[in-house]
């Protein structure tokens, strides 16, 4: 296992996880939609792995739905980083990291793009529930 942190800009939204493989074997997902691309996001996860969101200030944790609005997207509210997507399913919240704030030391493979828009609602959750992180702790509610 190989455990890794990071954070927004201002410190307030905090990452720790878990991967089950070498940082080198993830192709972060950047996905091309208008809202990733300006903020630069590309996506990690590992369905066997772990992850833990920390926050500590709960009032500058903001949640943006955009696209189909099926996935909340976690935003510092301070700083403007965006933290990564999430989503609940019968009390079960998956999510994935924009790997731009991780910390430093983790050699993951070059980004390469992705269309989660051009895919149909059911098959994009079926996706995320076979690819994300599962069972994420984060110290809010996750929907």
């Amino acid at each position: 296992m190989h455990p890794l942190t990071g954070s927004c800009h201002c410190g307030n939204i905090r990452v720790e996880l878990t991967l089950s493989r070498e940082p080198t074997e993830y192709t972060p997902r950047a996905c091309d939609c208008d809202f990733c691309r300006k903020h630069g996001a590309a996506y990690l996860s590992d369905a066997d792995g772990s992850l833990s969101i920390h926050v500590k200030a709960m009032e500058r944790l903001q949640r943006y739905r955009q696209g189909s609005g099926i996935a909340q997207m976690l935003v510092c509210g301070h700083c403007g980083v965006l933290v990564g997507g999430l989503y609940a399913e019968d009390d079960v919240c998956y999510a994935a990291v924009n790997v731009r704030i991780i910390d430093g030391g983790a050699n993951f493979a070059a980004s390469q793009p992705a269309s989660p828009q051009a895919l149909p609602d059911a098959e994009k959750i079926e996706r995320w529930k076979r690819l994300w992180f599962a069972h994420v702790q984060l110290d809010a509610d996750c929907d």
